[in-house]
């Protein structure tokens, strides 16, 4: 964790429950290709925690990561910003959201959002540094 705001944040953020969502959703993943299973929970800025799973299909490569179903459950659920996020595999421990995903998370959550790591609890700023978002859009008009 660097910063010392970004660690306040952290200390804010209930981590536990937040994987132990991750992991419960994560038993309901999709996966009889890879048998790679995928649970995602995140904290919004309303206090809901949205959730979602890995949905794999024949068709490899158009399966679904378990971001875009938590990001398809806030936009369902209301909105809001994410503020805190865990990604775990089938064991329960912290994986790395896929570049897609990444891009996901950022323009969600912005640069602040917490993410729980393998290597700890990180900002989306050391997950996505020089992150491309409706900001580099506008300089383009």
């Amino acid at each position: 964790m660097t910063g010392q705001a970004a660690s306040g944040a952290a200390q804010d953020v209930d981590w536990d429950a937040l994987r132990e969502a991750a992991v419960d959703v994560m038993r309901r993943a999709y996966a009889p290709y890879s048998r790679y299973r995928v649970g995602a929970a995140g904290l919004v800025d309303d206090g809901r925690v949205v959730v979602g799973c890995n949905v794999e299909n024949a068709a490899y490569g158009v399966g679904l990561c378990a971001e875009c179903g938590m990001v398809s459950a806030l936009h369902a659920g209301g909105g809001g910003r994410l503020v805190a996020v865990v990604c775990v595999d089938g064991d329960g421990n912290p994986v790395m959201p896929c570049g897609r995903c990444r891009q996901l998370l950022w323009e969600n959550g912005g640069p602040s959002m917490l993410l729980r790591a393998p290597r700890g609890v990180v900002p989306m700023t050391e997950v996505l540094p020089d992150a491309f978002d409706d900001g580099d859009l506008a300089t383009q008009a």
